[in-house]
């Protein structure tokens, strides 16, 4: 009798973990077509900020004003321009939010995306600060940057809790 407690409490487990390790399919698809989305608008952010913002396609007056904005002293940080590590984050979400990273059973896979969701929602509420307080002028790229970060953030909570939240 022990034997067959055992034999079902391990096939509930069993069962509850390939349940656990099941994500979305529209999850993956989203999460993909955002985090390409952001590698595409960094690398445009990136390719203004290396040639002057020459060609920067933004208003230039008003509160909207993506060269004032990608030109200021905060487009630095730690004296690497922002839309660097914009590109750099997105690369990284690469490899946490593809269809192999969302569908592995290794809990650190899902702590690295969740790590890098977090900290890129805290980087985004820093810029965010930055545009709105001390520069006073909003980039409608960098917005476009911060919504998707903002998606990937929620999506990825989402997930978070539906696997291992209680």
């Amino acid at each position: 009798m022990r034997y067959m407690e055992l034999h079902n409490e391990e096939e509930i487990q069993n069962y509850n973990e390939e349940q656990s390790s099941m994500v979305s399919r529209w999850i993956i698809i989203v999460t993909g077509i955002l985090v390409l989305a952001g590698i595409g608008v960094s690398s445009y952010l990136f390719y203004e900020h290396m040639t002057g913002s020459q060609n920067l396609s933004c208003s230039g007056t008003g509160v909207v004003n993506c060269l004032k904005v990608t030109t200021s002293a905060q487009s630095y940080f730690l004296g690497i321009p922002v839309s660097l590590l914009g590109l750099g984050y997105f690369i990284a979400c690469a490899a946490f939010y593809n269809p192999l990273a969302w569908r592995s059973r290794r809990r650190w896979v899902a702590v690295g995306r969740l790590a890098l969701a977090v900290s890129g929602m805290g980087f985004v509420l820093w810029l965010l600060t930055a545009e709105l307080v001390i520069i006073g002028n909003i980039c409608l790229w960098c917005t476009a940057v911060h919504i998707i970060t903002f998606l990937l953030f929620v999506l990825t909570l989402a997930n978070w809790s539906r696997r291992y939240g209680n």
